[in-house]
């Protein structure tokens, strides 16, 4: 039996909002395309038969209008975009089908939700992923500045990279630029480096001060338990994945894409790659820390420094996840695992490990 009378679908856009209705009792259809504003949205549903339950499909709008609908009292769902199936002979598309189908989907309970994050929570994910944003700007500055010199014929051979060594090498190989525009290209390349170093410092210097005080402190202490995991990836991982307990060891590594494909029937069971479904930079925050694990485990100084912030029975789990961790390593060299391929195994599992500290008692 239907808990509302009026289903609801959105289709929200930057400058629109189309809005399709279905009264579940008298089988009526109410259209309205509208304007963004949550206030002129949510006066037509409220006009509309009562009880009513809506949903919109999560997007670059986010969440105002959820948090908006929820604040007037008016049952809202965020869809899952990947959830939304439409079946493979339907080759119309327009707001006013895509909304009639969430409608649908409304009307029948089968909506996908995400998880809607709070106000703080998204603004410290804004926070972590501007900085995940410098990273990936200061990389690509750096090797624009590098190949810059090596199609010059100039290739640093002084050992560790983006020191102050080789910030030094850099500025003598100015004056080999003869030519005034490969000078002035090397200029710009060179103060690009030192800008986009600067704003990533002092985010990370942003994500520590915010991270001291924020709720994820014992969360965070447990994680950095683990190798490859300090403050900037325990904050990340905290503030991305929000509730850990809606996640099981098992299930975490399919939220975040680390579990292979499948396309299987009857006896036939063909595996592929992985699926790269769900959250992107938690992804990529655990195959980064699992390549730390490809090393021989000897707990360094700043491992031990951070296992004294955590309690006792989270050393002990984190030590057994890092000796498990390097284990899998050691027997993916064994077998001769390509290291791309052992590395994202092992990050599945690390997932497993950061769930289980998180959700330690």
């Amino acid at each position: 039996m239907f808990t509302h009378r009026t289903s609801v679908g959105l289709d929200v856009h930057a400058r629109s909002v189309f809005g399709y209705a279905l009264d579940n009792l008298t089988g009526e259809v109410f259209k309205r395309r509208l304007c963004p504003d949550p206030a002129v949205v949510t006066g037509w549903i409220e006009s509309l038969p009562q009880p009513v339950a809506t949903a919109y499909e999560a997007g670059p709008t986010g969440y105002g209008l959820y948090r908006y609908l929820t604040a007037h009292r008016i049952r809202c769902q965020v869809a899952a975009p990947s959830k939304l199936q439409r079946p493979p002979g339907d080759k119309n598309k327009n707001d006013e089908r895509d909304a009639f189908q969430i409608a649908r989907l409304v009307r029948v309970g089968d909506i996908v939700e995400v998880t809607v994050p709070s106000v703080e929570q998204e603004a410290a994910r804004d926070l972590v992923r501007a900085r995940d944003a410098a990273r990936a700007d200061l990389l690509r500055a750096r090797h624009r500045l590098s190949k810059l010199l090596l199609r010059h014929g100039m290739a640093y051979s002084g050992g560790t990279t983006w020191g102050g060594e080789h910030d030094r090498w850099l500025r003598a190989q100015r004056t080999e630029l003869v030519l005034p525009g490969a000078r002035a290209a090397f200029d710009t390349s060179y103060e690009q480096v030192g800008f986009v170093t600067a704003r990533r410092d002092r985010l990370d210097a942003e994500i520590r001060e915010l991270a001291a005080h924020s709720e994820y402190q014992p969360t965070m202490r447990r994680l950095e338990c683990l190798r490859g995991i300090s403050t900037l990836t325990s904050f990340a991982l905290s503030v991305e994945i929000g509730d850990w307990g809606r996640f099981t060891g098992s299930t975490i590594g399919a939220y975040v894409g680390l579990v292979p494909s499948e396309a299987s029937s009857g006896e036939s069971r063909v595996l592929g790659s992985i699926t790269k479904a769900g959250n992107g930079h938690v992804r990529r925050l655990l195959i980064e820390a699992a390549w730390h694990h490809d090393k021989p485990y000897r707990p360094s100084v700043a491992l031990l420094r951070r296992w004294q912030a955590a309690d006792p029975a989270a050393r002990v789990r984190g030590h057994q996840g890092n000796q498990r961790l390097r284990h899998r390593w050691v027997m993916f060299n064994q077998h001769h695992k390509k290291p791309a391929i052992a590395c994202v195994a092992v990050a599945r599992e690390l997932a497993g490990w950061c769930w289980s500290l998180a959700t330690l008692e």
